[in-house]
């Protein structure tokens, strides 16, 4: 419970920096301040898209499975946030303490290739979630993720997802579970293009 009161904590300070840009020196930006330092924009809370972000969630798979209710339950632990094209939202490498969901505009998502330089391996549209992996595990991130142009996006961190299994349980919980099917579907497919690689190669 202690780390859950925590984490509220940490998150509600959070809130708090949106209106209240003072920290205390030597104390680690939250997400919320380093998208601000970035040069994005804050629109409001995301509970006031719900219908939007409700329609655009339904193409999410870590999302899918909420209703509207569920929905707006989320979305009033989510930021939306506007960004210029040419921002680096994401960054290959870094801790990863929050996710996104695109809602409008479209992101580049670049990894180094062994000659350290950018090389695109998809483009985001509406609907795609970015850096959700990273923000459960906190590993490294594995891509960039660069603004091809003037985007929205609801911005979900990992002290806020910590809120709403403490406020919202069974919300938490659905989230939880799709994620855990989520890393079994991967953990698949992974398994099965690691025995296709050992076959061929006992072939050649």
């Amino acid at each position: 419970m202690d780390a859950l009161q925590a984490a509220g904590q940490s998150q509600r300070a959070a809130d708090s920096s949106q209106s209240s840009p003072a920290r205390a020196p030597g104390t680690k930006p939250t997400p919320h301040e380093r998208l601000l330092s970035m040069g994005l924009r804050p629109v409001g809370r995301a509970s006031e898209f719900s219908d939007e972000l409700h329609l655009l969630m339904a193409k999410t798979p870590l999302f899918s499975g909420l209703d509207i209710d569920e929905t707006r339950k989320l979305g009033a632990f989510m930021y939306v946030y506007e960004a210029p094209a040419g921002v680096t939202v994401i960054t290959e490498g870094e801790a990863g303490d929050f996710m996104m969901l695109l809602m409008t505009g479209m992101i580049d998502v670049l990894r180094r290739n062994r000659y350290n330089y950018p090389s695109r391996i998809a483009v985001a549209h509406a609907g795609h979630a970015l850096g959700e992996m990273s923000m459960f595990d906190g590993e490294p991130r594995f891509a960039s993720c660069v603004t091809l142009e003037h985007s929205r996006i609801a911005v979900l961190t990992r002290d806020a997802l910590v809120l709403v299994l403490s406020d919202e349980p069974k919300l938490g919980n659905k989230i939880l579970l799709k994620l855990v099917q989520l890393l079994s579907e991967r953990l698949r497919q992974t398994s099965a293009k690691l025995v296709s690689y050992l076959e061929a190669a006992r072939d050649t």
